[in-house]
């Protein structure tokens, strides 16, 4: 067992979120629902919520709400999806120029019961938004899609500018808490999006901290994505969304992420992102700051 029951009154006062409110907020919820959109934010319960919709930002979900996959952490909805919406994109692309976008962050649930694993859909979304808001910058979160490339030669071709697949934990824990995702086909995936530099596309990956693992492990985590050429790494403080998802092991001070942060600057990774609410689409408008002629990154938060 990974767990240690941690009361939510315990939970620390660095914690705290805001609640949503605002006008940019109900205007981006107003789209979204207006579309028929799903978003990582809502379905995943993310803390950032308020603040991301706040500033017109939204990380958005496609290929449905349901995943093929039931990971420990996760709070989507997990079985078996709907069809395919291929009026997706064009609703996802019209959303993006009504909020004003300059940069937009595309995830997807996980579709195992596809041949490509939705690759294909996951090129018309990209090029598609690309049509309608040609001046876009497109970071996307991929799923590992079964580790096959070809599949994720489809993303790479359509040249989004940050390609993000998060390792979500440390090797050991990985097993205990992702289903069917396996710590070594992430890398590799990892590995492949950097191989596309020559694409200027940015790799990217992330973990949750406070489920379990030691520090010697996070420091390990950093290794193996150095040896893969990740360039842009995140860490944030896991907090359970739900009854059913994984409980958290421990909560994780401002100090240590700080430490985390510094660690992994000097270890070579260009971009550290690295505190308690930090999440893999938070602010990842900064991220394509990274040049890559030379992968110099202008801002750190």
């Amino acid at each position: 067992m990974i767990e240690k029951n941690i009361s939510k009154s315990h939970k620390p006062s660095w914690l705290k979120i805001k609640l949503p409110e605002g006008k940019n907020y109900l205007k981006v919820k107003g789209i979204v629902g207006k579309y028929n959109l799903h978003t990582i934010c809502a379905s995943g319960r993310c803390p950032n919520i308020a603040d991301c919709w706040g500033r017109s930002t939204a990380t958005f979900m496609i290929l449905g709400d349901i995943c093929t996959r039931s990971c420990r952490f996760c709070a989507v909805k997990t079985g078996k999806p709907e069809p395919v919406d291929w009026n997706e994109p064009m609703r996802v692309a019209k959303s993006i120029k009504l909020m004003e976008l300059k940069h937009c962050v595309i995830t997807s649930v996980d579709r195992d019961d596809l041949e490509d694993c939705g690759a294909e859909f996951w090129a018309e979304t990209i090029k598609t938004i690309k049509k309608v808001n040609p001046n876009i910058t497109i970071e996307v979160l991929i799923p590992d899609f079964g580790g096959k490339y070809e599949s994720l030669k489809k993303i790479i071709n359509a040249k989004p500018n940050v390609i993000s697949h998060n390792l979500e934990t440390v090797r050991r824990i990985s097993p205990k808490i992702r289903n069917k995702a396996e710590y070594d086909t992430s890398l590799k995936v990892i590995k492949n999006i950097s191989l596309a530099f020559s694409n200027n596309i940015v790799s990217k990956s992330g973990i949750m901290v406070g489920i379990g693992e030691t520090e010697k492990e996070v420091f390990e985590t950093m290794n193996d994505l150095r040896k893969v050429d990740c360039k842009v790494f995140t860490i944030g403080q896991y907090l359970q969304p739900g009854k059913k998802q994984l409980s958290v092991y421990e909560y994780i001070t401002p100090e240590i992420f700080e430490k985390y942060r510094k660690a992994g600057l000097e270890k070579g990774f260009e971009f550290v992102e690295s505190a308690p609410l930090v999440r893999s689409s938070y602010h990842a408008e900064k991220h394509v700051a990274c040049n890559v002629s030379s992968i110099l990154c202008s801002v750190i938060i």
